[in-house]
């Protein structure tokens, strides 16, 4: 055997081990999901909506599951999900931990564009393997959850190039099946991007029209009653709710924080805005802006934290060590699951426990704090360029 034949097989060797590892993590998954019989609830509540739909029964008027789940989305959400009422239980798994798999792995490139990188194919398999055991990307698959499909619309809007057509559609979209992604429309504002705003906009009313057109009860009890209903969504105060509010009212010992959580939201949101469109590189406009929606929600549930991603992406591109790896501690130690939560046991946590229970919120703040205080740029700088322009998406070297 050759020296050029050795070198070429233990070269394909190397090129293989990305994909291997890839696919050893997502069977990983796939058996602890049926070892464990995970039965996904959440899509099981998005099949259920859709089901309401096509049978024409009260689309918010029933629970499902054992946790007695109500849906919570516009009723534009439910007709998304009309296409799995008619699944098998085991389809529908299949379905969202395919889908899921897809979106992560589009999400991962996705950030990694957001960061001006290009990852080949051996980076972005390995970075998708490693990706899928963050916390709120697990969590999302175990759950049947949207969050990763919500992310990559924004993300995908959002790194598209300048005066692409339609852009902003896609936040649009996104903010009519949940409304949290609505805060990038702000910052497109705040950016002086007005026409990529105002097509967000008209998405989204596009989005309520249709929802009223085809489901007009739903809608009128919905954006007249259940919109601001947080309560339907659950108890804010548990660990589940890594939000400001969920951080606020375990402090204080208080299910109901009311002003005490109100105010300092306000503010929060109002900085991680200042500090959004300050940025010279818009990379980190959009993670602040993701940042600061899941930490003014009145509820954020640890997989809503998929933005964790770009998060690392973008920590890793400039070089931030220390930031990116007290980011993966934090998104991999699932430490808000090893405090005291049996009956209402999260609102009477020890003082210690605290930053146990709320990792995210605190690093969200941290990171701000870092941003409006202490970071510093690295290389020339943006101005108010989209990073899809082609100077920016350019890898540095």
């Amino acid at each position: 055997m050759t020296e050029r034949t050795i070198a070429f097989r233990s070269l394909r060797s190397h090129a293989a081990t990305p994909l291997v590892l890839l696919v050893v993590s997502f069977t990983a998954l796939a058996v602890l999901l049926a070892v464990l019989g995970v039965p996904m609830p959440d899509a099981l509540v998005y099949q259920a909506e859709g089901a309401a739909v096509v049978h024409g029964r009260d689309l918010y008027g029933f629970t499902i599951t054992v946790g007695r789940l109500p849906a919570t989305y516009p009723p534009f959400a439910a007709l998304l999900f009309v296409p799995v009422a008619w699944l098998a239980a085991p389809a529908l798994k299949l379905a969202f931990l395919a889908g899921n798999a897809l979106l992560l792995a589009w999400l991962v490139q996705l950030s990694a564009r957001l960061a001006g990188r290009r990852p080949g194919p051996a980076l972005l398999c390995a970075a998708t393997a490693l990706a899928l055991w963050l916390e709120p990307v697990f969590q999302t698959l175990v759950f049947g959850q949207i969050n990763l499909a919500l992310a990559c619309l924004v993300l995908w809007d959002l790194t598209r190039p300048p005066g692409a057509r339609g852009k902003g559609a896609a936040i649009g979209v996104a903010t009519g099946i949940k409304l949290t992604p609505g805060l990038f429309v702000v910052y497109l504002l705040l950016r002086g991007r007005r026409r990529e705003a105002v097509t967000a906009l008209a998405a989204y009313a596009a989005t309520v029209a249709v929802g009223a057109l085809v489901l007009p009860a739903a809608s009128v009890e919905y954006w007249t009653r259940l919109v601001l209903d947080t309560d339907r969504v659950g108890k804010p105060w548990i660990i589940d709710n890594q939000s400001l509010q969920g951080l606020i009212a375990r402090a204080l010992h208080d299910p109901a924080p009311g002003p005490a959580w109100l105010v300092p939201a306000c503010v929060a949101g109002a900085v991680g805005l200042w500090a959004a469109r300050r940025e010279q590189r818009e990379r980190w406009g959009v993670v602040l802006t993701g940042l600061t929606a899941l930490l003014v929600s009145p509820i954020s549930w640890s997989h809503h934290w998929v933005w964790c991603v770009p998060l690392l992406a973008v920590l890793l591109a400039e070089g931030h060590r220390a930031w990116a790896v007290a980011t993966v501690l934090c998104f991999t130690a699932r430490t808000m699951w090893l405090v005291p939560r049996a009956g209402d046991g999260d609102l009477h946590l020890r003082w210690w426990q605290q930053p146990l229970a709320s990792p995210y919120a605190l690093l969200a703040c941290a990171l701000l704090a870092w941003a409006v205080l202490g970071r510093r740029e690295t290389g020339p700088p943006e101005g108010r360029r989209s990073l899809s322009s082609p100077r920016a998406a350019r890898p540095r070297p």
